[in-house]
């Protein structure tokens, strides 16, 4: 297992992972800018590792060894000892590719650069490094510390050493690592947004209610979530930024996303993270 690793992004995606390597062994370092967002996921962690002692998942004393594993820095530089880092901050390409360029002049040679895109391409992201042999996609589902899955995607020029050593870490975590080529979307994406838009195109389209849509989805499909309850939960401005990259790599008209989703996005009705959505959320 790769003992020393640094998250990039203490949002809800950031902090999950952190938790995860922290509970796994490995000495993590926590890195955003916002001192307020690091209290708060320090917070959210200790919060989730209490509840995993209330139902005897672990003991007090494991949570209290994975906390102890767990530092905090406003900077990158904390990073430079770091044996594998994951950036996961907001998915906007210009940001992390800034955060990997500045994290390949910052992190020793033999260190892994892992991104955690939900779609943007790994090589692209990878060109801006002088490591690009080094450089993987590893997307975490969330929530991380309950989802097993972690599609690991290797870029043009991943090596295999360092694929091999993510697919490793990531077992290692008790995750499951399924591999995936550098192509728009991935699998989980590619797959799973154009079944979230065509969904919103039927609502568009008044082929149902938000209600039956969801229901049919769950109750004839055996979904856990229907697809407009689970495109809030992501946030629908995620899903039209991940339809986009989808649209734009394949060029392919059935990538376009829903007039519908552009506009809620543009008012602002984010889903559970704006409070409105395709449903509404008092909390």
């Amino acid at each position: 297992m790769l003992n020393k690793v640094a998250i990039v992004g203490g949002g809800t995606m950031g902090n999950g992972i952190a938790q995860v390597f922290a509970s796994a062994g490995s000495q993590v370092t926590l890195i955003d800018i916002s001192d307020e967002v690091l209290t708060r996921a320090q917070a959210t962690i200790g919060k989730n590792l209490a509840r995993m002692v209330k139902k005897e998942r672990i003991t007090q004393a494991q949570a209290d060894e994975s906390l102890a594993r767990l530092g905090c820095s406003t900077s990158l530089d904390a990073a430079s000892d770091a044996d594998l880092v994951v950036e996961a901050v907001p998915e906007k390409f210009d940001l992390k590719a800034k955060i990997l360029a500045d994290l390949d002049k910052i992190t020793g040679p033999d260190c892994i650069l892992a991104t955690n895109t939900s779609s943007i391409s790994i090589t692209r992201l990878a060109s801006v490094t002088g490591r690009s042999d080094k450089v993987i996609g590893m997307h975490f589902m969330n929530p991380v510390p309950v989802m097993k899955l972690v599609e690991v995607i290797k870029g043009q020029d991943t090596s295999e050493a360092t694929t091999q050593a993510v697919l490793d870490a990531t077992a290692a975590v008790g995750k499951i690592p399924v591999p995936a080529e550098d192509y728009p979307g991935f699998i989980s994406n590619r797959v799973l947004m154009p079944m979230i838009n065509e969904a919103i195109q039927c609502l568009l389209e008044g082929v149902a209610t938000r209600e039956g849509i969801d229901e049919i989805m769950k109750l004839g499909m055996a979904h856990p979530m229907g697809p407009l309850t689970l495109a809030d939960f992501i946030g629908l401005d995620v899903c039209l930024g991940i339809m986009n990259v989808l649209y734009e790599g394949f060029g392919d008209s059935k990538y376009r996303a829903s007039p519908l989703l552009k506009r809620m996005v543009a008012a602002g009705h984010l889903g559970r993270k704006s409070g409105r959505g395709f449903y509404e959320y008092e909390n």
